[in-house]
């Protein structure tokens, strides 16, 4: 059956085993096969529960593909005979599992993949312990890691998920009463996986990861249909962060909220100027991101000119419940006079509900930053002059040369030119001043009657007031214009600034040399420390000290007290000493940005470090753990058998034929070899790792290696080796014994009686030799584990300890030569030498 047309993939997602997936499944069919469906089924698996059984009935089956592994017979769904019955539906239970090797697939869901292309529609099961990004989440709450695992996209494709719920409690009694386990296994699960606080955390889990898809589910419709409007199908909160000191008081509030339901969302937003720049100091911005983000929450950024529309856009936009917004700070007559945002968000929200927050900077008022915080002092007193004596060199030359025949209006121009010149170089008050004193000036030389303030014509009374109001307005303008390329010009700098910061420590300097050199360097201070403790209690401790002025005294510790002696804190445990000179409070913003991306470089190699850690320690236990298994079985056993032989051999009580004595012989014989292959393995392996190893590279013929190295099993191995390949560049002996352990490795896990087949091949600069053997194989996943340490196919595989390959990969990379492996066509494994060619000598021949 091909209709043109992909299948439809319907799953029944579970908690737990046994809370009736398949079963649910399998009522589904029959009421499909009873509207006249065309069903069978492909694979569903009993578990020899008697109801499953009889829940089968009369459906149509499709017999199994049957699979050789390790000696045992497995059956796999038979995707061919599937495809070849074309049905309208069929069913597959257990999406998650794992396929025996030397099937197309390695996995289930990808055969499901070839049915759904073929157009049939396809009814599964899977639990939500299986699902790949909710694994370290499983292995958290019930200790036990998920081998099989099935991609989340896989099931969130799919275009129907049925939840089949049960109760923890429901769940235990069917175990209880022989419905999922056999009876052998019912009290060792009850105690361990089936526990009620096991079952409930994963219910939950299941409950919430659904919850998501139907969230995305319920967006996409919402966007299809143009719905602007809330629908409050889940509980996400919105905080309003404006940067002010009531914004950990609003976050912990919102979070408090959303706790009192699961799966709410916490959601921050700050609003931006358009023009870009920052209204807040960034420092003060990655606080806060920092909280919301501990909180659980994330944290957004959206540009808007109004900021009350654009947070209640931003709510509707990400479908909120509730908007969480803080008390104006800004006085009752200035709230009467010009409103306040969250009365604006409250009257624009609509159907969102919003929620008020009050706290300790509620109507107090914002506080009046000073409008010269970007001027220098030089620049304030020269604004502060020229407010004055602007008007009076401009009346003087008016003056000068007669105004009789000049309009007033004329004269009012040129003296707010000079106005907008104040504003230019003091800012707005010198410039408001500059206006009250050129309107006098006006009033007493240039409007009848001259000399005095009394003004005859009374549109001349208009004309002087306009001139104010007119000068007052160009010179806020004027002053906000330069105030704000101020600004500008200070964000490019502090985005350059932390850029330069970044590429430093990107490019592979040392973190905190970094951070401290660039300080120095981009401030220009005398003496820069960057500073750790470990507790609040210990003193501090230099990390890393830039001395930018070379001249300059070093700064000794504890002179923080020092007025030029800038202390920046990180974090509990890192701050930032700068000295020199007193900066000033829009330079410190600049380096409380430093100390927040300092603070988080520092935690990021932190946590580098400590992961390096971990993983010393983990290998280094593993490590040890495999050597006291290695002692305990493996190097005990042929030590036993040694001991038992020369105990038979040399007891006067047991009399032994000939055929006796060479039979005990042969077995210490062949205990002693092992016991040789384990140490020597052993020992090359700690050569190694400590960089023992020092090859004598040269060139070579196979020649003098393969039959060396593959003579020990020249009864199960199936040689290919032509004898015109060319000469290779490596250590012959090393080279060797790589090529040995390879060999083994194949032949050891080779089903009896099968020839391992050795081929070699020349490739353009390297020669290439491959080991096939058709046992079992590796999966995909442990193709990057095996060839380190202790790594066996199995627990129950002998006669080694998991060295083999480790010291085949490390000599050959000792020898330039690489490893890999590849899955064998057909079922097992093959394994990959390259190994240099001898350039040199193949370009003199050729020459």
């Amino acid at each position: 059956m091909t209709t043109g047309r992909r299948g439809r993939l319907t799953v029944y997602l579970g908690a737990a085993p046994g809370v009736g997936k398949t079963y649910a499944m399998l009522d589904e069919a029959h009421r499909r096969r009873a509207r006249g469906t065309d069903l069978v089924i492909g694979l569903v698996e009993t578990h020899g529960r008697a109801a499953t059984v009889a829940k089968i009935g009369d459906l149509e089956m499709i017999p199994r593909r049957l699979a050789e592994h390790r000696g045992s017979t497995l059956t796999e769904l038979d995707v061919p005979a599937v495809l070849e019955r074309a049905p309208e539906v069929a069913l597959v239970d257990e999406l998650a599992h794992t396929n025996a090797p030397g099937s197309q697939h390695a996995k289930r869901w990808q055969d499901v993949h070839d049915l759904l292309d073929a157009g049939i529609d396809v009814v599964t099961t899977v639990n939500v312990q299986h699902i790949a990004s909710l694994t370290d989440d499983v292995e958290a709450i019930t200790g036990v890691r998920q081998r099989e695992t099935v991609p989340d996209q896989v099931v969130r494709d799919a275009d129907q998920i049925q939840l089949v719920d049960l109760s923890p409690e429901q769940l235990r009694r069917r175990l209880a009463h022989g419905n999922v386990y056999r009876a052998e296994q019912i009290d060792a699960s009850m105690s361990s996986f089936f526990r009620v606080g096991n079952l409930t955390a994963l219910r939950e889990l299941a409950l919430l990861w659904l919850a998501d898809r139907v969230d995305d589910a319920l967006t996409r419709y919402r966007a299809d249909h143009s719905i602007g409007g809330t629908w409050p199908a889940r509980e996400r909160i919105v905080v309003a962060v404006t940067g002010g000191p009531e914004t950990e008081t609003l976050l912990h509030r919102a979070a408090r909220i959303a706790q009192r339901a699961a799966g709410t969302e916490l959601l921050a937003v700050h609003v931006l100027p358009t023009d870009g720049l920052p209204s807040t100091p960034s420092a003060t911005i990655a606080a806060h991101r920092a909280l919301v983000e501990s909180l659980g929450g994330v944290f957004h950024t959206v540009v808007g000119e109004d900021v009350p529309s654009a947070v209640v856009d931003f709510a509707r936009g990400v479908n909120a419940t509730m908007i969480v917004v803080g008390v104006s700070r800004h006085p009752v007559w200035r709230q009467a006079l010009l409103g306040s945002s969250s009365a604006e968000i409250a009257r624009l929200s609509g159907t969102i509900d919003v929620h008020l927050v009050t706290h300790e900077r509620a109507r107090v008022g914002v506080g009046v930053r000073s409008r010269y915080s970007s001027l220098s002092p030089k620049r304030r007193a020269a604004g502060w002059g020229s407010a004055v004596l602007i008007p009076a060199l401009l009346t003087a030359a008016l003056l000068a040369i007669g105004t009789d025949d000049v309009a007033l209006a004329t004269d009012a121009m040129l003296l707010l030119a000079g106005v907008v010149g104040v504003a230019l170089i003091g800012g707005l008050w010198p410039a408001v001043v500059a206006a009250v004193v050129s309107n006098l000036c006006l009033n007493w030389f240039f409007a009848p009657p001259v000399g005095r303030f009394t003004i005859a014509q009374g549109e001349n009374v208009l004309a002087l007031a306009v001139f104010v109001v007119i000068a007052v307005a160009v010179a806020s303008v004027v002053d906000l214009a330069a105030r704000r390329t101020t600004q500008a010009y200070r964000a490019r700098a502090e985005a350059s600034t932390l850029a330069a910061l970044s590429r430093s420590v990107l490019s592979g300097q040392d973190t905190a040399q970094a951070i401290v050199h660039r300080l120095a360097q981009t401030f220009a201070m005398a003496d820069v420390r960057l500073e750790e403790r470990t507790d609040d209690r210990s003193p501090w401790s230099v990390v890393a000290h830039e001395r930018w002025v070379t001249d300059a005294e070093p700064v000794p510790a504890g002179a923080e007290a020092d007025p030029t002696v800038t202390e920046v804190v990180i974090d509990d445990r890192h701050r930032l000493v700068l000295a020199g000179r007193v900066l000033p409070a829009s330079d410190r913003q600049v380096v409380e940005a430093f100390g927040v991306q300092a603070g988080i470089v520092l935690e990021r190699r932190r946590l580098r470090e400590q992961a390096a850690q971990a993983e010393v320690l983990e290998r280094t236990e593993s490590t040890r753990t495999a050597l006291l298994a290695a002692v305990s079985h493996d190097l005990r056993t042929p030590l036993a058998a040694i001991r038992t032989a020369v105990d038979g051999l040399s007891s006067p009580d047991v009399e032994l034929d000939r055929e006796d004595r060479d039979v005990l012989t042969a077995t210490i014989a062949d205990s002693t070899h092992r016991l040789e292959r384990l140490i020597g393995n052993l020992l090359d392996l700690s050569r190694i790792q400590t960089g023992a190893v020092r090859p004598a590279l040269r060139a070579a013929s196979l020649e003098e290696v393969v039959p060396i190295a593959v003579e020990p099993w020249l009864s199960d191995l199936a040689l290919d080796v032509p004898e015109d390949l060319p000469l290779v560049h490596t250590d012959p002996g090393l080279f060797e014994r790589v090529v040995a352990n390879v060999v083994s490795n194949a032949v050891r896990h080779s089903p009896p009686g099968a020839k391992v087949l050795f081929t070699a091949s020349a490739a353009r600069d390297a020669v290439e030799l491959r080991v096939a053997d058709t046992g079992p194989g590796v999966p995909d996943e442990r193709k990057t584990t095996m060839f380190e340490p202790f790594q066996r196919l199995d627990d129950t595989s002998a006669g080694g300890l998991g060295l083999g390959l480790a010291v085949a990969a490390g000599l050959a990379n000792a020898v330039g030569a690489r490893i890999s492996a590849e899955d064998t066509p057909g079922g097992g494994l093959t394994m990959v030498l390259t190994v240099p060619r001898e350039t040199a000598l193949d370009d003199g021949m050729s020459s």
